[in-house]
């Protein structure tokens, strides 16, 4: 029976931790949004459409690097305290390639990173616990 891999990613609208979880260690990797800076940005800002679809189009890009991670594993917990965790769960779930991944929202404040290892280690523990054929 080959091992599921498993992963937890702490997300707001400008920054995704997600770790690996193995376990005892984690590995952890960085996305960042790619916010507008307001420096040579002038033209846009005559616009306001075009500086609001700049945004999404900055937003869709942070998503799509996130669902490139989540592809390679077979559950997923997305956390965090803002609604881009439901924004990328929406857009998965619209999305058939990841019908056969277990993918799951949490509400959660802003965590240290201890916290957030603890957190994990929590949720996938309680979900490999009630998966245990030993517990029936």
């Amino acid at each position: 029976m080959k091992a599921k891999k498993r992963l937890g990613i702490w997300m707001d609208h400008a920054t995704a931790y997600c770790m690996e979880y193995v376990v005892d260690t984690f590995e952890v990797k960085t996305i960042n949004a790619e916010h507008v800076s307001m420096i040579n940005q002038q033209p846009l800002l005559q616009s306001e459409n075009a500086l609001h679809n700049k945004e999404k189009q900055i937003l869709h890009a942070y998503y799509k690097s996130l669902m490139e991670i989540i592809r390679g594993h077979d559950e997923v917990v997305l956390y965090g305290p803002s609604s881009a965790k439901t924004e990328l769960y929406n857009l998965i779930h619209a999305n058939h390639r990841f019908d056969a991944i277990k993918i799951e929202t949490k509400s959660a404040n802003k965590m240290t990173f201890k916290e957030q290892h603890a957190f994990i280690k929590d949720y996938f523990s309680k979900l490999l616990n009630y998966e245990s054929p030993y517990n029936r």
